[in-house]
Formats: structure tokens, sequence, C-alpha cells
């Protein structure tokens, strides 16, 4: 990417028109000159308080009328106003139902949905006055209805539709106890008082437990029925009704308000939701079904027009939901033949009701179900009805009121609402499992472009969207596979439809003079398809109306470059790819625009999706992947064989015979996708999977996965299986470390003071014996036990007599909070870790991993990262411990960047073990040379374990019984003496550690013997575990065998367990508990998935323990699309939900990685969080930062030449004087000698990540005095990493933009050991209310960098002795730095200019000078390698360490910083076709256009 001038970055912005404002892009200047400002400063801004005016109502009336219902840029405003701290510093304070007015009112409600709308914490607000709460919420309901005496409504539309948003918000924050009170209140049982009376009592009928509760309702009420309390009861039923009115209002054609859909779709989403939690649809279910809302809305003319399209997608959301598969009575799940059931009862009852009423319909009363249960017959038999005969079967059937008299005149009971009434409600519907199995995976060109469901832009959060919504809650198992496997396939589908506009978009496909395609330029992931064929169409399977199989030949011409044609020829079996057809309009030589649509530029007609199946060779055949090399096929021309999707060809076929074009016949482009982001399709096939086999949950998890019941229950001291004695192993380092990690509990032990050495058996006495059914009536009698432990120190038994089988120890000192969140692992049931930045997460977890692998030998743990680099940090810790390696496995790729020589992947492993077995029948064989025993006994682990039956445990039995006669010998010559002579392995322990019998007792001596006995009882015990691998003789069986039976610590990421689930289920894999790391970037599914990797045992699931470890305040999963992240909350991990949900957690309090200074910027946003005691002790945390007055400073930075932020293309934000200051503070601190490796430059924009590496390059990247840093990323890349030095890029001036997610704020602060500076806008930041926390802070030391030029690396100055005035240096401004360091430079050059080599020298010694690429350990040559740098950068220098070195000479730094501009302006012009080409297969960030959260970040 070449360098972009501000220049540059103010035409772009100009060029760039968009049609769309987002709301909330106001700048800096804009609003501290406007009114809103000044209103601030007055009344509530926290900057002024002293000099607030009294509260006056009248501001509020203004603002409301001037500022938020002003119009066009309302938006705008109301964001500003929120930015201000309206909200929470003048209008809830100041709210009183009394006096409060309609504005007062509306402006609370729209300015928490604004909240909302921009993810920041609302309710937090609320709960500083929470008397006012439940007088506040009634009058939000009585504004949302029309005044019952005048039939008026005091709210516009829109107000109303701001005041449903709201609601909607209250129903779906249940777990905040505010909302939970006041919403549960609408939707409870005596919400039946609106129900039809017959109905009602139909209802009661079906469920006597809940006439029971009627009736003590109705007593409880006899007497004092408040009209208060009638309204609340009537409240859902009359907003119904007003919906209704209104929707019913609205034309069939001509002009139509756009509000008026807006409260409709609104109104339909807040139904949706509230039909989506059982806790709400429980009762409100039958009240919506009595108003029969889904068929009238059906009917209404909305439904009909084109701006209804959204309002009948929302509209089928809610069918599918209202007759959704759950027992609302139970909540449980309802299986087909259930439905099935249902189905029949209602056929049923509505022939009784036409044999009892209507003669001339005998023929359908006596018919079966199945001929009379479909919608053309059920109109055929009751068209002939006219409305008086339809409305008798209403009645009877308890669906309309006999007359429509009050209250019930709302109800419609004309002849044509009558007949879609009895048709709707007995149609058959279809199976939610069958419409899944017959749903193609790939997406079409119908959905990709459908903004109503795969929203393109920008996403305000402004509409609704016909989108499903995770949030606490779901129905049952099967709705939460269903949300998830709809919501991954439309992020997928948003994927792939942002690398189909970059693909086709290249290829410039224009119409030539004959009306065919030609291609004006060329795209590396996308080639013309010269041929396809369908060549084969398989027959269904029984059953099935689909083929079984599909298969095309597409044939394409491989004329590119070398690495592009290999990369094609690459493509492996299953890569899925995507048929193209495009049909061009536009002529030769038009130029794409990306700012206008895509399908008209291109004409795309159609895209479907394929799976390589394989390349063919020259006779047609597939070449399969094998250990073989492929065979070089001769010429360009390529053939791939494909499966194609069978649903959809059967869909395809059906359109066909109805006179649809034949879409196979007109694909003209193949398109291919990155492997790593191409595993969609395997994923949904796992999660459809699940749906269609019975989902085992365990019990004790299956409730609290969809959000039901006591959250604790799965907590170990809730569990009945809970673990009264534990061995810790060696977690604990010693006695005294045991006494302070039980604060709360009296230590007990026996043994005396000097004997207490680890390690330990603890028995927790607080903790219940598990007793037989037969006592547990005595256990309940039984008084409280005390909160002590009884302490049992215990010995390891020694191994062996070499110094190499001393167990690998734990060094770590734990923290109490640690050892409880390993006590917590070892117990079973679900284990919430909550570990912020530094405190030790991954040595928690390979401790829990240690201890279950020692405590339950016969158990097996899986462990699941998100991030390969999680999952190697994790290994290479469980590698240190004490576990056989043997027993460890690495599934998926990534396991190459272990630091380690050996192989833990499948076949690795496999080499192993085969390896170890020669080794180990080695030693047999010198074994039985030591005994004297004659024959090939070493030959095979079969003959091995007969040598150890007949020879070695004769002589050993043998041993026993002969020392056994000494056991009262008290000479301790005499006894070494006998034991070295009766021992009979005493030869084979020759090359150990001499005498072998060290010991001053007998017990000693025999503790010896055994230990030696023990190491070969091992050998056989191992080979006895690998006599499978001489009976398996294939490398694949031999491997399989290793998953399934030998391996005990398995690790995958969640990706690879999504992709690999039906393999290892198949394969019989087994385990007993999950371990799961950095849990909180996991999406929801993912974290499902791996609990479900193993086929149930007797209907039940073996899972004994789940330990989940992350940190929710730290970065989500990473979601691209704005829609999905904000509208759907799929950024929700499950960690996360179990945490709002009220899950017991253990949070880690100890942080022992940055200054305590600099942690105080993050603690506060966790509940306690101290500093370890090193951080206090350590010489580097006492030391300052050479060269800087602070430790940590922010330091603000204004515009240069009158620009601050730029936009060359949408959301790719860049800052030049930021990364201009930046560079020269890195460079200022590589001059005092800093090592590069512990510098990193972090951002919050890839823009300017990009914008950094340019300055980097130009300025210093080629000088090997400085070099480059150890990484140039974005904060979400750097998440879970760590520097001793952070220099930090905000970038925006205008708007704060998302790093107002607190959580980017964190990951942000936490990233530094020794030393963070971070540049921005002052101005800009200190006013968000979400990071002022952070900024106070911040903004206490001073906001222009302060130096310390006298300083070295390392210093010896200390930090708590401040840099005086005298000896530091105030930097006021970027170009004063950059200046600043170009004299320092060229003085260090002076200094250095004596010790340089002469030409003759350097001429003489320069085969050992080292290239910039050399690993020197002198810090002044930084490794490039280790480097983030671009890819070109990294070639280009590789191409320059291979000439002639030259004598070094100084590098000038030019203190310009529009150097480059006139090159730049000339760039266009100069630049070729294929040139750009290059640049945009370089990954050419002008492309990567993306929303604020998917800049953020590079995966």
């Amino acid at each position: 990417m070449k360098r972009r001038s501000q220049t540059q970055a103010q035409a772009a912005k100009e060029a760039s028109k968009k049609p769309k404002e987002k709301a909330g892009a106001l700048t800096l200047a804009q609003f501290s000159s406007d009114v809103i400002w000044q209103l601030a400063s007055q009344y509530w801004s926290p900057e002024s308080k002293s000099e607030h005016l009294p509260y006056s109502a009248d501001i509020i009336e203004t603002i409301y009328a001037d500022e938020i219902t002003s119009g066009k840029n309302s938006a705008r405003r109301i964001n500003m106003l929120e930015f201000s701290q309206y909200l929470e510093q003048y209008l809830w304070p100041n709210y009183k139902r009394e006096t409060a007015t309609h504005a007062h009112l509306m402006s609370i409600v729209i300015m928490s949905n604004e909240k909302f709308r921009e993810r920041v914490e609302v309710w937090n607000v609320f709960e500083q006055l929470p008397d006012q709460y439940p007088a506040f919420f009634r009058h939000v309901l009585n504004s949302c209805l029309p005044d019952q005496a005048t039939k008026k409504s005091n709210s516009t539309l829109r107000e109303r539709t701001a005041l449903l948003m709201f609601l909607n918000h209250c129903f779906n924050s249940m777990e905040i106890e505010l909302c939970r009170e006041q919403a549960k209140r609408l939707v409870s049982l005596s919400m039946w008082h609106c129900l039809q009376p017959r109905r009602r009592e139909q209802e009661l009928r079906d469920v006597p437990e809940w006439r029971k509760y009627w009736k003590r309702l109705q007593k409880k009420e006899k007497d004092n029925t408040k009209p208060d309390l009638m309204w609340e009861r009537h409240f859902m039923q009359n907003l119904i009704i007003d919906f209704l009115n209104i929707l019913e209002r609205i034309p069939a054609e001509g002009e139509l308000n756009r509000n008026v859909v807006h409260y409709c779709e609104r109104f339909l989403e807040f139904i949706i939701d509230l039909e989506a939690l059982l806790p709400t649809r429980r009762f409100f279910n039958t009240v919506l079904d009595d108003c029969h809302l889904i068929v009238r809305a059906l009917m209404s003319p909305l439904v009909q027009r084109e701006e209804g399209k959204l309002f009948g997608q929302l509209l089928d959301m809610l069918k599918f939901y209202t007759r959704f598969e759950i027992n609302d009575v139970t909540g449980n799940s309802l299986t087909d033949h259930d439905m099935t059931q249902l189905h029949y009862k209602k056929i049923t009852s509505l022939q009784r009701a036409v044999f009892a009423k209507f003669s001339t319909l005998r023929v359908f009363a006596l018919s079966n179900v199945a001929t009379v249960d479909n919608r053309d017959s059920l109109e055929k038999h009751f068209g002939a009805l006219d409305a008086e005969g339809l409305k008798q079967i209403a009645t009877f059937l308890n669906l309309v009121p006999n007359e429509a008299v009050e209250p019930f005149q709302w109800h419609r009971l004309d002849e044509e609402f009558l007949r879609e009434l009895l048709i709707t409600r007995h149609e058959k519907r279809c199976s939610q499992l069958e419409a899944l199995n017959e749903m193609p995976l790939y997406p079409t060109e119908q959905i990709i472009w459908d903004e109503n469901v795969v929203p393109s832009e920008y996403y305000t959060g402004d509409t609704c969207l016909a989108l499903p919504k995770l949030n606490l809650q779901f129905l049952t198992l099967h709705d939460y596979l269903l949300r998830n496997f709809n919501l991954f396939r439309l992020e997928s589908t948003y994927e792939i439809r942002q690398d189909i506009e970059d693909a086709v978009s290249r290829m410039l496909p224009w119409q030539s003079e004959d009306g065919d395609v030609v291609f004006g330029g060329w795209a590396r992931m996308a080639l013309p398809i010269a041929s396809f064929a369908v060549v084969e169409v398989a027959k269904p399977h029984l059953g099935e109306k689909k083929p079984s199989r599909v298969r095309a030949d597409v044939g394409v011409t491989l004329s590119v470059r070398r690495e592009i044609k290999d990369e094609w020829e690459n493509l492996r079996k299953h890569d899925v790819c995507f048929l193209i057809t495009v049909k061009p309009t536009q002529p030769y030589g038009t130029k794409y625009n990306h700012r206008e649509p895509f399908i008209p530029q291109v004409g795309l007609v159609s895209v479907r999706g394929c799976e390589v199946e394989g390349m063919l060779d020259p006779n047609g055949r597939v070449i399969e992947d094998g250990p073989e090399p492929r065979p070089m096929l001769p010429g360009e021309q390529r053939s791939y064989r494909v499966w194609l999707d069978s649903n959809q060809y059967r869909m395809d076929m059906d359109d066909l015979q109805e006179g649809a074009d034949d879409v196979y016949e007109s694909f003209n482009i193949l398109m291919r996708r990155k492997p790593k982001e191409n595993n969609f399709k395997a994923v949904l096939e796992t999660i459809r999977h699940l749906m269609n086999t019975e989902c085992v949950v365990p019990p004790w998890l299956h409730d609290i996965l969809l959000g039901y019941g006591d959250p604790a229950a799965a907590h170990y001291s809730n569990m009945p299986n809970q673990e009264r004695s534990l061995e810790f192993n060696d977690t604990f380092l010693d006695y005294e470390h045991l006494e302070s990690s039980f604060p709360d509990y009296e230590l007990k032990c026996e043994q005396a003071v000097g004997k207490r050495e680890p390690p330990y058996r603890l028995i927790f006495e607080d903790v219940a014996e598990q007793r037989d059914s037969d006592t547990e009536e005595m256990q309940a009698e039984q008084p409280a036990v005390s909160k002590s432990i009884k302490v049992l120190p215990c010995k390891y038994e020694a191994r062996g007599p070499y110094p190499s089988d001393k167990p690998k120890q734990n060094c770590i000192r734990f923290t109490p909070t640690q050892i409880e969140a390993i006590r917590a692992g070892m117990q079973p049931g679900l284990t919430l870790v909550v570990g912020p930045p530094g405190t030790g997460k991954t040595d928690v977890a390979v401790q829990i991993i240690s201890n279950i692998y020692h405590n339950q030998p016969s158990q097996r743990t899986l462990i699941v990262t998100h991030s390969n680099q999680a999952l190697n940090q994790l290994f290479e810790k469980i590698m240190a411990l004490d576990i056989d390696e043997r027993h460890l496995l690495r599934l998926g790729h990534g396991e190459e960047a272990l630091e380690t020589e050996k192989d833990y992947s499948r076949y690795g492993r496999v080499n192993y073990v085969l390896a170890k077995r020669m080794d180990l029948l080695s030693q047999v064989q010198r074994l039985q040379e030591a005994v004297g025993v004659s024959g090939d006994n070493a030959y095979t682990c079969e003959t091995a374990g007969y040598f150890y039956l007949y020879n070695v445990m004769a002589r050993w039995e043998k041993f026993q019984s002969q020392m056994d006669v000494h056991s009262a010998e008290t000479d301790r010559d005499k006894l070494s003496s006998v034991f070295e002579t009766e021992f009979p392995f005493s030869k084979f322990f020759s090359d150990a550690p001499q005498p072998l019998f060290k010991g001053d007792s007998f017990e000693e001596l025999m503790n010896i013997a055994q230990s030696n006995f023990r190491y070969i009882s091992d050998i056989f015990t191992e080979l006895e575990e690998f006599r499978a691998f001489e009976l398996l003789r294939t490398g694949l069986d031999r491997s399989k065998y290793l998953l399934v039976k030998e391996a005990k610590i398995i690790a995958m990421t969640c990706t690879h367990a999504a992709l690999k689930r039906k393999e290892l289920v198949n394969l019989g894999f087994r385990y007993d508990n999950i371990l799961m790391e950095e849990s909180a970037q996991i999406l929801e599914i993912e974290t499902f998935i791996p609990l479900l990797l193993q086929n149930p045992l007797d209907g039940l699931n073996r899972l004994k323990r789940w330990i989940m470890i992350g940190d929710h305040h730290q970065l989500p999963p990473v979601i691209k699309n704005m829609a999905f992240q904000k509208y759907s909350n799929m950024e929700q991990s499950l960690f996360t939900r179990l945490v709002r949900l009220g899950v017991p957690t253990v949070d880690l309090d100890g942080q022992g990685r940055a200054r305590s200074s600099i942690c105080t910027l993050y603690k506060w946003r966790y509940k306690k969080l101290a500093d370890l005691q090193h951080i206090f002790e350590r010489d580097e945390y006492k030391k300052a930062n050479a060269g800087l007055a602070y430790d940590y400073q922010l330091i603000n930075v204004e515009d240069f030449k009158g620009v601050g932020e730029s936009e060359p293309n949408p959301y790719f934000y860049q800052n030049l004087a930021e990364a201009e200051f930046v560079v020269a503070l890195y460079m200022y601190m590589r001059l005092l000698d800093y090592p590069a490796a512990k510098i990193s430059i972090l951002t919050t924009y890839n823009g300017q990540k990009h914008l950094i590496r340019d300055v980097i390059n130009a300025r210093c990247g080629n000088n090997p005095l400085i070099g480059w840093p150890h990484k140039i990323t974005t904060v979400d890349k750097y998440q879970g990493q760590q520097n001793d030095y952070i220099l930090i890029s905000l970038v925006r001036t205008k708007a704060v933009g998302h790093l107002r997610d607190v959580r980017r704020l964190v990951v942000a602060m936490s990233r530094a050991r020794l030393g963070l500076y971070i540049f921005g806008r002052v101005s800009l930041f200190k006013n968000c209310l979400e990071l002022q926390q952070t900024f106070k802070l911040l903004m206490q030391r001073p906001l222009n960098l302060r130096l310390v030029p006298s300083d070295a690396y390392p210093t010896e100055r200390l930090t708590s002795n401040p840099a005086s005035d005298s000896i530091s240096k105030t930097v006021e401004n970027m170009t004063e730095m950059t200046q600043f360091v170009y004299e320092l430079y060229m003085s260090k050059m002076e200094q250095l200019k004596d010790t340089l080599p002469t030409e003759e020298e350097l001429h003489a010694l320069r085969s050992q000078l080292p290239t910039e690429d050399d690993d020197d350990e002198n810090d002044n040559v930084v490794a490039t390698e280790s480097t983030d740098e671009p890819p070109q950068k990294r070639a280009a220098k590789e191409t320059k360490s291979k000439k002639t070195p030259e004598a070094f000479k100084p590098t000038l730094i030019l203190n310009e910083i529009n150097v480059d501009e006139p090159e730049m302006e000339q760039q266009p012009e100069q630049q070729t076709a294929a040139e750009a080409e290059t640049e945009s297969v370089a990954e050419n960030p002008t492309q990567q256009a993306a929303t604020e959260n998917t800049t953020a970040d590079e995966s």
C-alpha cells in the first residue's frame, strides 16, 4: 500500500458524497460551539457543576421541541444530547411523576433508546433512583395507548414507536430486577381476565394446575378490584387492538406515511420478542391467539404493498414462534409426533363442530385427517358456508364471541375473516425440521442482496430487521440451535457477498458488441469459466425428494502467475467455491464505481455454491489427495469435479418446470475463497446434524444453557456428587502457602510442624458425606458442620533411581482466588473463572488440567480455545508439568507454531509412540540380558508382556519373600549388602547413580527397591498400552486409536471442533471434562458444539466438568456485520450470557503483569483487582522508563495543517499527525537503546495501522539503528498479548467511534507492562461518560509529552523519584518532537562516526556484517521476521539483503510531514492496470471498507 497524504484524504472525502449520514458522526468543533453544549454547561455538565443554574422544566420542553423532534438532523442532535449526559445528569434526577410533562417522559425514553442503540449501559442510570421507576414505567404504559374516553392519543405515532422500543428493551432486560418487577405483571396469569369467558374456561380445563392459581387469584381480589389493576391486565390486549386499528386503516394503494409502517414493524418485533421467551409467552401466547393478530395482519393491505416487505418477513417470524414446538405449561420441547397429535386434536374438534351443526358438511366430518388438513381441501369445504355458518363453527370452538358487543366489540365477524381464521388455524403446518433439512446451505443471489435479511449499509439501529436475536433465554435447545444456525448462515452470507463483490468487480465484466461477456480485468480469487456440465444426478434416497448427489465438471483456463496457478491447483477436497452468472449491460471500458450499487454495474444474475471433489487428470478421473506428489498436468486447461447442493438443484429444476431460466447453462465465473474464512458449510452441517439428532446435554446443564432455573444449580457446591476429599498434588508450594490459600477455613493437620511437606490431600469437613438413600433422612437431621479442612500430607511414590524420574513441579505461588478456581475446576459441575488481564488465567487452567489428570486417571479432558495462539500457550505450559507426553494430543492446524521440537499432532504422536515402543523394547532387551534370560523376549509388546509375567514378576516376588526375613534387621551395612546382592535387577540399573541402595533402615531400602521395580513395571505398562499399535497397520487407524483410547488430554480450537464433530462422533470419541480458555471470545454456538462431540451413553451425556475461563470485560467475538452484532446480539458469547444470568463466578483478583499505576487505568472495571507482591519488589517495576518522565501518559495531538482524522474510504480512518508523533516517540526510544522487541504500536483502526507502517517504512524501517517495532497492529488483534512498552494512537478527532465500547478501552489499557503512551484528541475523549474513569486518571498528568533526554536505557532512576523540571523536556506538538528526534539522531551519528569502520575494513569484513534480517543479540539490529510487517516489505528486504553490503551512511530523517504529497498526487496517472491489480493482490486496504468494528480486527 502506498502512503496516503492528507491532501488525498481530503480529496477522497469530498468525492465521497454519502447518500446517508451516519448518526452520531458529530465533530468536536460542532459540539463545543453548539447550543446543546452551552445548555449542558449551564444546567447539567459535571465539569461546571458549581456554576449550574437551577432546574427548569422549560429547558426540557425547549430541547424536546427544538432538538429532539426537529426533523432531519434529529438523530445527530439526540446523539449529541446523549453524549452530553443529558439523561443521567438532568432528566432522570429531576423526574417526578406528579410534575413530569409528556416532553420529559419522551426525552427520557428517547435518550434511553439512544443508549441502547449505542450499546452502552442504561439501567445503572435508573438504579440511582429506583423508587421513581415504577411510576415512570406506568407513565410509559399510559402514553402507549390512546385515552379511553376520547379515543385519542397524547403521543404521535413516532413517539409511540419510541415508547414501544423502550418497552421492548425492558422485556429483553429481565435479568435487571427493576425491569423484571414491572414487566412480569403485564404478562402473568392475571392477564387472562381479558380473554373471552368460554375461551378462558377451556384453557383452565386443559391445565388443572392453572385453575387452582386462577381461583386463588379470584378469591384474593373478590372485594378489592382496583381499576389500575384491571387496566394493567388489559394493557397487552388493548395494545394489540390499537395496533390492529392502525394496521387495518392502511389503504391498499396510494400514499403511505412511513411512520405508520415503522410503528407496525416495531410492534411485530415487540410481539416476536415476547413470544421468543418462555416467561413472557406462557400466558401471553393464549391472549395473542384470542386476538387473532396473525390472521388479521395477513389479511391487511400492508402485506401486499411494496413498503410491507419487511413487515411480511416479520409476520412470518411471528407465525413461526406462535406455533413453536414447545409446551407453554411445562416448557418441555415437543417432538414432531407431539405436534402431529395436537394438530389431529384441532382437526377432530373442527370435525365434531361441523358434524353437530352442518349436515351438508358430513363428508368433511367423516373424512380422515390427512385428506382434509391442507388449505385447498379446507377452502373447498368451507367455501360454500356463509358468515352465519362460519360464525357458528368459530363460536363452538371458542374462537370468537357470539356478538361483537362490549367488551368484545373489536372482534371481526365478517365472512372473509372467519373463513381465513378457520383455514389458517387448521391447515397442516410444515415441520420445522423438514423445512431445515430441505434448505440449501449455500446462499443464492436472492438472500445475498436482501437488505432486510443481510443489511450491507452501516447499521445505525434506527430500523428493525427480520433477524432472530440472541438474548438471555431460549425456548428449547431446538430454538437455541435454530437461531444460531440462521445467524451464522447470514453472517457467512455477508462475508460471501463482500468476497463476490470484490472478485467480480475486479474482473470488470463488460458486454461485447455481439452481446456476450468479456472481462476487462482479472482477480486472484476468480476465473472465467470455460466449460460447465452437470455430469451426474443420482436417484433420491428412500423417502426423499432431492437427488442423493449432483456432480458437475467446471473447466477453467489458468493463464495466471505461477503462485496463483498453484493456489488454484491446490484446491482441496471439500473446499467451497461459487458459480456466478453475470450478464453485463455496460459497454467496453466502463469503470467500476465502488460507491454505486453492485448488481446493475456487473449484471449479476445468479450465484450457486459448490464443493470441490477434486481436480481431474487428462483421463477425467479425480486426482485424490494423498502422500504421493500430485501429477504435473500439461497446458493451462484445468477441470474440477464439484458437488452441487442437492436441495438447491431440486428447487432450480422445479422452477425450470414453471418456465424459469436454467441457471446451470449460464455460469461464467468460478470464485474461490480464503481457506480460513471458508468453513461455514461444515459448521452449518454440524448444527443441522445436531438438530436432527437428540441433543443430550447433561441434566445439570440443560436449564442453565436455556437461561432458566437457579443460575447456581450447576455450581460445585450445589452438585449432589461434590467431592469431599481432594488431592491437590503440586498446587501448594509449602504449608504456609496452604494456610494463606484458605483464609476462611480452620486447618487441622496431625503431622508435626516440621513434617508438613506437600503434596496434600484436603478433606473439606463442611461438605456433607455422600450417603445412601436410606440414610438421607438422618442426614437432614444432622447439625451443620464447621468450616474446617483436614490436611493429610502424602508422599510422591518414587518412580526410579534416575534424576530424570523426578516429577516436574509447579513453582507458582497461587493466590487464594486462584486456589478457589482450581478447587472449583477439580469438582464436578460448571465453573466460570473471570480472569482480568495479567491474573494468570492460563496458569490456573494448566493446574486444573494437571490435577484432574492425576486424580482421575481414567478420565479424558478436552481443551478448547478461540485461537491457535492461545492453545499453543496453554500447551507449552502443560508440557512443563508432570504429565506424560504420550497422553497429550493437539488436533487441527496451528500445531506447527508450538515452540517445541516435539510434534503433538495426530501423526506426530503416532510416530512418537512407535519410537517410544522401540526404545522401551530395547530396554526390555537390556533387562533380559541383565537377568540372564535367553530367547527373543523383546521382539514385540506381546512377547515383552509374557517376559514380564513369567520372569520379572517371579523374580520380584521371590525377592520380596527373601527380604521379609530381614525385616527386623537393624544393622545398616548388613541390610545394604543384602539388598544389593539379592535385588535381581541391580545389573539393569548399573547406569543409575551408585550405590543403588542408600538408606538407613529396612523401610527406606525397601522403598528404594519398590521405586526401582516401579520403573521396570512402568516400562511394561506402557508397552501394554502400545500393543494396539502393533495390531493396527495403517497410520490412519493408529491415529484414530490414539485419539479414542490413548490420549488423556486432547486440545483443539472451537472452529476445529465445529468442523470435525461428525468425524469425532463416528470414531466414538469420548471425554469427561471440558476446559475452555478465551471463552468470552468464542461465539455462542462454537462454545456449545464442543459439549456434544460424543454420543450419549444410555441416553446420558458423560460430561462431568465444564470449566470456562475468560473475561467478558474484554472484547467479544468478532462479527463483521454490524446488524448481526448490534441488532441480533450475535457478539454475545455464552460466557457473557451466563455471567448476565447470574451464574456464580470466581473472579481472579491478583494481577502480576503491569505496574500498579498502569493497572489503575482499568482495574475500576473489575470487582476487585489488586497487585501481586512482585509488582512492588522487582527492579523492572521499581525503575522508571528511561528518557520518559512518566510510566504512562496521555499526549494531546492537535490538527496538523488543519486536518485531524481523515477517511480515504468509508470507515478507513487515519490521522497523520498521530502517526508521525507515535513513530517519532518510537524512534526516540530506540535511540536511547530500548530493544525494538519490547515496543509495540497499537491503534484502534485498520487505516491507521497501515499509515503507521508506511511512516515507519519511510522514516526508519530500513535503518539498522532503529528498524521495526515488535508489532504494529490494532487493539482488537492484540487482545491476549502483551509487551513492555505500548504506544497507542486513538485516531479519531470528530467522534469517539468504537472506543466508546469500554471493553475495547480495557484491552487497550491492559497490554503494557512498564510503559503506556496514548496519543489522541483529549478534548473529544474526556467528555465520553463511558471512558471517564480512565481519562480522569490520564488527565491528572500533563497532556504534553515529557521527556528526560539525559537518560539512557536501562536507567537507574526510580519511579518513586519523579524527574525534575531541570532535567526534563516538554514537547508541545508533533513537529517539535520530529525535529528533536532528528537532532538527537544526528548527534548519535556523530558519536558513532569514530567507531564506524573504513571502506577498506568494511570490504574485508563484509562476510561478517549482519544483514537486516539477522537475529542479532545486540538490540541495535531488529529481527524483521518477528515483526508484523506487510509481506511485500519483507520481500523487498530479502532482496536487499542479498546485495553486497555497503558502508553504513546515516539516513536523513526529514522533518517534513508532507514530503511525498506531490508523488502521491501523480500516482493515479502513473499507475497501470497491472500495478493496480498487484496492489489489490497485496490486500490493498482501500478495498477493505468495512464497519467500525470490523476495521478494528483483521481476522
